[in-house]
């Protein structure tokens, strides 16, 4: 029972110095690091549409449309692993104007295109062969993940510089990091034209695409010891 109660009376002093004991001295920034690239890829998404009366002929004109869709991809030499169908839909709508029910069938499909250079071509041909939805344009890099690294690195640098200067506004030393948080990890693509060009009917130029750069963000919080001086503590004492 002495050895019971000995433990225990530790245990609670153990606990009320935790509570009144003094907590580390420490400054607590965030940092940022932002990579610009040039795309090298991007993500299109396309989509066939079809109305009609017929629910089955509606079906079977869309179909055929994706049928002619996913052999130009196949003939232009988009790897099989490079499209995907996304969404497909059947729905019957009622047109008030009209007083009657009409059908609409839809396919949504993303293609990876790997050379940004035959952006033109891969679109005009997609139009041709079936595709009157054009949902939206994402641009990537092929290094992504290495930039993004790049980026941790820099927000990392960013928060310590910013450390090392509330620190030494207050005469102080800066320690080793106790804490690091990743808040968020991001790319966009700003305003900035990259222009793609295709012929046209005048025998100029006409711009077709705007690739612009990627900026790719990194944003985390650190915290950092802040060393005692000899000086401060005989203060102290």
């Amino acid at each position: 029972m002495k050895k019971i109660a000995l433990v225990l009376v530790m245990m609670v002093a153990g606990a009320v110095n935790a509570q009144t004991g003094s907590q580390i001295p420490q400054v607590t920034v965030t940092g940022e690091g932002i990579i610009r690239v040039v795309p090298d890829m991007a993500t299109i998404t396309i989509g066939v549409n079809n109305q009609g009366n017929d629910s089955a002929d509606v079906k079977k004109e869309n179909d055929k449309a994706v049928d002619a869709v996913l052999k130009y991809l196949k003939k232009s030499g988009i790897d099989a692993k490079d499209y995907q169908t996304q969404r497909v839909y059947l729905n019957r709508n009622y047109d008030y104007d009209k007083k009657k029910y009409y059908y609409s069938a839809s396919q949504t499909i993303t293609v990876k295109l790997r050379d940004l250079t035959k952006y033109d071509a891969l679109m005009g041909g997609l139009v041709e062969s079936g595709v009157n939805n054009i949902q939206g344009v994402e641009f990537e890099s092929s290094k992504q993940k290495e930039y993004e690294t790049q980026a941790r690195r820099e927000a990392m640098l960013d928060a310590k510089k910013k450390a090392q200067e509330y620190v030494a506004a207050l005469n102080q030393e800066m320690g080793p990091a106790i804490m690091i948080n990743e808040n968020a990890t991001s790319s966009y693509v700003p305003m900035r034209s990259m222009a793609m060009y295709d012929k046209a009917e005048s025998g100029g130029q006409r711009e077709t695409m705007a690739a612009g750069e990627i900026e790719i963000k990194a944003n985390v919080t650190v915290g950092f010891i802040i060393k005692i001086k000899p000086s401060d503590a005989l203060i102290k004492e």
